[in-house]
Formats: structure tokens, sequence, C-alpha cells
């Protein structure tokens, strides 16, 4: 809803009037937009924003990093750059009154050349750099979705104007600006008065002392700011994170109709997971049998166990029963060579916590993985008895 201020001025004749100014207070809005929207995304919709090219990643890291590495690169190479530099102020000036640049193509490719030689390794540094920072910020990811032209966004809008002034992001990208300012400001201030006088007597030395004065100011003021940018760059990713998440948050209806998308209508599923349930309550002839064990209570309820290594996630619960049913699982259980275990509070624990076709919850995983094992060494016991009974006969 759009709200204008009003305005009230008091003419000559002590009359009041009032005026509407066209100001939208949403202008001032932060993320009205998101109005509603309380819950984190999830991650198919980070992934479909990823896919979109939508990532959060903080420009200072990448301009911190690409402003180092080159920098670095140029403290290295600076003697051989010096060098380079020289030999082609010689080729040049003792060729000058030689070499004709409209008619010899010599001179363009010389030119060239030594322009490979100086600039080519830092431009590659640059390079690596840049996307090694954008490699490391969001991992491998080409998409030519952010550059696909949209017209929609051609015309100005007052508005967003000064919602983006106004807002969380534009105070803090202000407040960050300052900080770079004073950053490279301040150091720059310190190197120059660390080095005043020498910089005063620049006209007493020759201009191979006063270059190489000047460029180690220089590199200085790269390296130094560079660093304290990347340490600036930390707290900036963070919040690039924390503001990504929140301009993405989801509605509760938003997340419903996802839902459905990728893992159907809860009501058909569920309507499914109960026909499955019924059909295995009807089919406890052929369930118990199947069983790895059967947990009493001993005798008013009945929880049946089954658990295959290969496919199952956990053991599942095949069968359960109270009083005449848990009595008719036992009884399975027993004209099919079933393991039996009487544990009180898993049984009942079982018996309300789960349905038939439900994975055991993990809280139990270590109780049954210990009945597991007791069920083992029956099995081992039984097979012995009969090995030995195969013996005697």
């Amino acid at each position: 809803m759009n709200t204008n201020n009003k305005e009230q001025i008091t003419n000559n004749k002590g009359r009041t009037d009032v005026y509407l100014l066209p100001i939208h207070l949403q202008w001032f809005s932060d993320d009205a937009e998101n109005e509603g929207r309380t819950e984190q995304p999830t991650e198919h919709k980070l992934r479909r924003l990823r896919e979109e090219g939508q990532v959060p990643k903080s420009q200072e890291l990448i301009g911190a990093v690409t402003l180092f590495l080159p920098a670095l690169m140029l403290l290295f190479m600076a003697p051989s750059m010096l060098r380079t530099c020289e030999e082609m102020l010689r080729f040049f000036f003792s060729r000058a009154t030689e070499l004709d640049p409209t008619k010899d193509a010599i001179i363009v490719g010389v030119f060239f050349r030594y322009l490979v030689r100086l600039a080519l390794p830092i431009l590659v540094v640059a390079v690596f750099a840049a996307l090694f920072s954008n490699i490391v910020q969001v991992g491998l990811l080409f998409t030519t979705k952010p550059i696909t032209p949209d017209f929609t966004k051609v015309l100005p809008r007052f508005g967003q104007f000064f919602k983006h002034i106004f807002s969380i992001d534009g105070l803090f990208n202000f407040g960050k600006s300052i900080i770079k300012m004073l950053i490279i400001g301040g150091v720059a201030f310190l190197l120059i008065r660390m080095d005043i006088n020498k910089l005063a007597n620049l006209q007493k030395v020759t201009p191979r002392m006063g270059l190489a004065t000047v460029a180690s100011i220089a590199i200085r003021l790269l390296l130094i700011c560079a660093v304290l940018l990347l340490i600036l760059s930390i707290p900036d990713l963070l919040f690039q994170r924390w503001r990504f998440r929140e301009r993405n948050k989801m509605s509760r209806q938003e997340m419903k109709e996802e839902m459905k998308m990728y893992e159907g209508d809860p009501q058909i599923r569920g309507r499914i997971r109960s026909r499955f349930r019924e059909l295995l309550k009807q089919n406890i002839a052929a369930a118990v049998p199947r069983a790895d064990v059967v947990i009493t209570n001993p005798t008013h309820y009945a929880v049946a166990l089954e658990y295959q290594r290969d496919t199952m996630p956990g053991p599942m619960v095949t069968a359960k029963g109270a009083d005449e049913m848990a009595a008719r699982i036992r009884n399975l259980a027993r004209d099919n060579g079933v393991p039996l275990v009487e544990n009180k509070p898993v049984a009942q624990a079982l018996f309300r916590e789960t349905e038939v076709g439900d994975y055991i919850p993990e809280a139990y995983y270590s109780v049954v993985a210990t009945i597991f094992r007791k069920v083992m060494d029956i099995n081992e016991l039984r097979r012995k008895a009969k090995a030995s009974e195969k013996v005697s006969a």
C-alpha cells in the first residue's frame, strides 16, 4: 500500500493548506517485497538460483585478490621490467632518425613485442586471481543467464533508487566505501610521511634512483592496501551470504508448492503410505517369517523387524500388534524359527512411535543393534546344535 506524506504550510492569511507530497514511504522500506517470507530457502531453491547465476559472493574479495597477486608479481618482476623498459627506450631513441613509422612496419611489431613482455605476465596473474577468487567463493559455475539482456530494467525506477540507497545493503556499501577510502588514504599518508625526505630530494639523485624511490613507495602502497582490503573482504563475504539467504526466504505457501513439485502432493503420498501399511498388516503371515527378530513385551505387544543391509537404510517394522495380534505374531515367529527377544521398553516404544513399513527412529539404533547381535548369537547356537545333531546321527 502506498502512503503519501502530508505537509502543512501556513500562508500569509493565517490559513493552513495541506499539500500531498508524492513520496512513497515504501521507497525507504528495506525488503518490503519479502514480507511474509519467514522460512529459510530450501536446497531446491538454492540449486535453482545457482543455475541462474545467483550466488552469494563478495566483490571486495575479488578486488583484493586481483590487486594483491599482480602487485606481488610486480614486486618480483620489477628489476626485469625496468631492464626491458630501458632496452625499449634505447632501441627507439637510437633509431628515431632512421625509421619512418608510416613506412617501416617493423616499429609496430617491435612495440607490441615489448608490450607483451611487460604487460602479459601481470595480465595473466590478474586473470588467474579473478578466476581463483570467484572459484573459491562459488565453485565452478558457468551460466549466461546474468548477462542475458533484460529490457524491463532499461527504464529507471525512481522509487527503487531510494530503496537501494536507504536499504541495509546500501548503508553497508556506503560504510564499506568510507572504510576503503580511509584505508587507502591513511596508508598513502603514512608511507609518504615516512619517505618525505627522499621525495623532497629527488631532484638531487639520478633518474634511475628517483624512479626506484617512487616505485618502492607505490608497490608498498599496493601491497599493504591489498592485504587490508583482503581482511575487510572477510566480513563482507559473511554479510553477502547472510543477505543472500535473507533476500531469498520463502513463505510457507511457496514451500508447500515446492514440496508438491519435487516430492509430490503430501496427501497423495500419505494415502499411498497408508495403503501400503494396510497391505502389510493383511500380510502378516508372509511378513513375520521374513523378519530377523520379533521384540516382545512379552505378552501385550510384539514388533517384527527386518533388516537387509544392501537395500535398507535401517531396520524396518514389518509387523506389529497388541494382545491377540501380538500372540499371532509370536506364534508365527516360533513356527518359522524367527528369534523372540523380550525387551519391554523397546517393544512399547516401537509400537507407539512407528507404523508398519516405517524404519525405526535413529534414537533406537544402538539398542536394536544390541538386539541384533543377540539374535546372531542365538542363530549361531542353533547352527552349532544342528551341526552336532547331524554328527550324532
